[in-house]
């Protein structure tokens, strides 16, 4: 484990801004892209979402419900919890930051982020006081060692993980979370997995059944990425009733607005745009990744919607990050993913004729 001590820099820390990137290699920021750097869905909203929306604006005039009664009655129904066990949240990154404010709550000095990974468990730790150390997947496939991670538990007062890991792909084996959670609890080490990327994951790969069991363990979800709508800023928060209820007295009042409570129950009801979004992620990744391989990059097996991908022959990410964007796609860069440095290309698993855009694409540069 390494103590905190990447300096920032002057990329962005999220994908999907052309209007920062490509002005970096004297490109506009203005034109039209294919963006690979955003994990979103690239079948888009669900199809009714739009009229629902329309149908929705009446909601404006009026206060949200403070508590969220029905969405998280909706949420705890999909998940098999009680409503008490469910906080909505302003997106993912709120259910984060709100993570941190219950471990600075309760007066939790040092945490350990397992990386490399989403910027924003560090940055919310920072934000509330919170020292963090690192703890680096390590090898080909980022795995995380067993023994680094139950001393993780043993000596942090929190560790947060992202499962699937971003940008890796990756998926910690339950066996080893439940490990990891039985010394927690030993020790009064809290468990903080980020699951947003889980239902992209087939089969089901959720940890919702280990609430039942261990009070250390703190879920987070976003709803931006299945459904497409990261303007929305949809997430929650899954633990024990009494850790959510002191997280409810942390939370901003209204952090959430009505038109976007009101919408939880329809889009967790929609099983049948799940299964598609499931489906067709089946199909394309392994195909994607295997055309990438057949170009000489090495691919990182992935569980979600995007691959982490190097260049076999070692020449620069720089490179084809700069070449990618002279021919209209922006893949997202590695520059502020500790341990990557910049080293490794992550792509969103679009559809199969944008993907092909881009093997298109890699192949020029590869005779350039």
């Amino acid at each position: 484990m390494s103590e905190q001590g990447e300096g920032m820099n002057d990329w962005p820390s999220h994908g999907g801004r052309p209007e920062q990137v490509l002005p970096r290699f004297g490109l506009t920021g203005k034109g039209e892209v294919i963006d690979f750097s955003v994990n979103l869905n690239p079948l888009g909203p669900p199809p009714w979402l739009a009229e629902r929306l329309a149908d929705s604006l009446a909601q404006l005039f009026v206060y949200p419900d403070p508590d969220y009664t029905a969405a998280r009655a909706s949420i705890a129904r999909a998940e098999g919890l009680s409503p008490e066990q469910v906080r909505l949240t302003n997106g993912g990154a709120e259910a984060i930051f709100l993570a941190a404010a219950l471990l600075s709550s309760r007066e939790v000095r040092r945490a350990i982020v397992v990386q490399p990974t989403f910027c924003e468990y560090e940055r919310a730790c920072h934000h509330y006081g919170i020292a963090v150390q690192h703890l680096a997947l390590a090898g080909e496939r980022f795995e995380l060692d067993e023994a680094s991670a139950c001393e993780a538990m043993r000596d942090a007062d929190a560790v947060f993980l992202c499962r699937p890991n971003n940008p890796t792909g990756t998926l910690i084996e339950r066996g080893l979370i439940e490990r990891m959670l039985a010394i927690g609890q030993r020790h009064g080490t809290m468990l903080v997995v980020d699951e947003a990327f889980i239902d992209f994951v087939v089969p089901d790969e959720r940890l919702t059944p280990l609430l039942a069991r261990y009070d250390n363990l703190l879920l987070l979800r976003s709803m931006t990425k299945l459904y497409a709508i990261p303007g929305l800023r949809l997430g929650y928060l899954l633990g024990g009733e009494s850790t959510v209820r002191h997280i409810a007295e942390l939370q901003l009042p209204w952090s959430v607005n009505s038109v976007a409570a009101a919408l939880v129950g329809p889009l967790l009801e929609d099983q049948n745009y799940l299964h598609r979004t499931q489906s067709w992620l089946d199909a394309e990744r392994p195909w994607f990744q295997r055309e990438l391989e057949a170009l000489e990059l090495r691919v990182v097996p992935s569980r979600t919607n995007f691959l982490l991908l190097q260049d076999g022959a070692a020449r620069p990410m720089s490179a084809l990050l700069e070449h990618l964007a002279r021919c209209g796609i922006l893949a997202r860069h590695t520059h502020n993913f500790i341990g990557l440095d910049g080293a490794w290309l992550r792509v969103a698993v679009r559809t199969r004729q944008e993907n092909e855009q881009l093997n298109e694409a890699i192949a020029r540069w590869r005779t350039s």
